[in-house]
C-alpha cells in the first residue's frame, strides 16, 4: 500500500480508503458478516481510512463499521464520519448543522461506532440556514471534549471553505471527483457549489489539507462492467442518479467505453486505470472507494502497484478532455 502525508494531519493515510455507504444496505450488496470480512481484509492489506456517515442506512453503516473494528482494530485505523444530515422517524431527511443537533449527532455516532472519538469529523453538506459561527462553536465544543481529532468539509464550495478557515483550522476536504466528473455541476440531483479540479484541489494543496475524492468509479460506471441498461435493481440508490440513465448516461457511457479501450490498450483493467489517474493527481490524498467483495477490494489495491507513465497520462487526458467541464 502507498501512504500519503499532508501537513494538517499527523498520520500518513493509505492512498486507497474504504467508503462505507454500501454498509447501510441501500446498494445491491450483501451486508453483515460479509461487511466485517471486507473491513478486516482491508486492514490486513494496509487500508487505514474508513469513511462513513450517520445517514448511510440511517445509522446502520456506522453500526456495522463499529462492530467490524472491535478486537483491537479500532486503533489501527482512521475513522472519517460526518454530521449534518438528520432524519425523522418517517426517514425524511433534513440538513441541520445547528449546535444542538451536532452535539447530539456526535454522541449518537460514537455510540454506533463503539468508540470514544472520531478521527476526521466532516460536515456532510452545507447548511445555508445555520450561521457558520454557530456550526464552528459546535465543532469547538466537540473538539474540546476530545470527541474528534480533525475537522473536514464535504461538498463545500471555496467561499464557504474560506469562511470556515477564517474561524478555525480545517484539516480535510471531500468532493466528488473522478475521470468523467472533474468539474461537474451536480451530484445526483443536488447542485454543487464547487468545481473540484478547478477550485477545490488547488485550495486543499495550498493549505496542506487532506483531499478525499468520493465516487472514484462514478458509482460503478468506470468498472468497465456496465451495460447500456439493467445495471442495478430498483432498490439500488444509484437509480436516483440522473447521470446513470437516459441521454446523460449515454454520454458518460461513451466516455467510459473510450477509457475502457485505452485500458485494454495498455493491458490494465479500467477500474485500476481510474484509481491510478486519481492517485497521480498531486492534491489527492486518499481515494474513498466502496467495495462489495474481496476481489473488488484487491483490484482497487492492485492499482497502487503500478503507475501510468507520463505518455499514458497524456493520452488518457486527451481521451477524457471532453468531460473536463461536463
Amino acid at each position: 500500500m502507498i501512504y500519503k502525508k499532508v501537513g494538517k494531519i499527523k498520520e500518513a493515510i493509505s492512498a486507497i480508503g474504504m467508503g462505507c455507504w454500501n454498509f447501510g444496505g441501500q446498494w445491491d450488496t450483501e451486508v453483515g458478516e460479509n461487511t466485517i470480512r471486507l473491513v478486516h481484509t482491508a486492514i490486513d492489506q494496509g487500508i487505514n481510512l474508513f469513511d462513513v456517515a450517520p445517514i448511510y442506512g440511517y445509522g446502520n453503516a456506522e453500526i456495522l463499521l463499529g462492530k467490524s473494528l472491535q478486537g483491537g482494530k479500532r486503533d489501527k485505523v482512521l475513522i472519517a464520519s460526518k454530521c449534518g444530515l438528520v432524519w425523522s422517524r418517517q426517514k425524511s431527511v433534513k440538513n441541520d448543522l445547528t449546535k444542538a443537533s451536532m452535539l447530539k449527532e456526535i454522541d449518537d455516532s460514537l455510540k454506533r461506532l463503539q468508540t470514544d472519538y472520531i478521527d476526521i469529523y466532516q460536515l456532510h453538506w452545507p447548511d445555508n440556514t445555520t450561521p457558520i459561527e454557530e456550526t464552528v462553536s459546535a465543532l469547538e465544543a466537540i473538539e474540546k471534549a476530545g470527541k474528534i481529532r480533525y475537522v473536514g468539509l464535504s461538498n463545500y464550495g471555496p467561499k464557504d471553505v474560506e469562511a470556515f478557515m477564517s474561524m478555525r483550522e480545517i484539516h480535510a476536504q471531500q468532493s466528488l471527483y473522478n475521470m468523467l466528473e472533474r468539474n461537474t455541476k451536480s451530484y445526483h440531483e443536488i447542485p454543487l457549489d464547487y468545481r473540484t479540479e478547478a477550485e477545490m484541489l488547488p485550495m486543499a494543496a495550498a493549505h496542506e489539507q487532506a483531499f478525499l475524492p468520493y465516487s472514484p468509479l462514478f458509482q460503478g460506471l468506470l468498472t468497465g462492467k456496465f451495460k447500456r441498461g439493467g445495471n442495478f435493481s430498483e432498490k439500488d440508490i444509484r437509480n436516483a442518479n440522473p447521470k446513470l440513465k437516459g441521454d446523460a448516461f449515454e454520454t458518460y457511457y461513451e466516455g467510459a467505453l473510450a477509457a475502457g479501450d485505452f485500458a485494454d490498450k495498455i493491458g490494465r483493467p479500467l477500474n485500476e486505470v481510474a484509481f491510478n489517474w486519481l492517485r497521480q493527481q498531486p492534491a489527492v490524498t486518499s481515494i474513498i472507494a466502496g467495495v462489495s467483495s474481496v476481489s473488488q477490494l484487491e483490484r482497487n489495491i492492485q492499482s497502487t502497484t503500478w503507475d501510468l507513465t507520463t505518455e499514458e497520462l497524456a493520452e488518457l487526458n486527451a481521451i477524457i478532455e471532453p468531460f473536463k467541464n461536463l
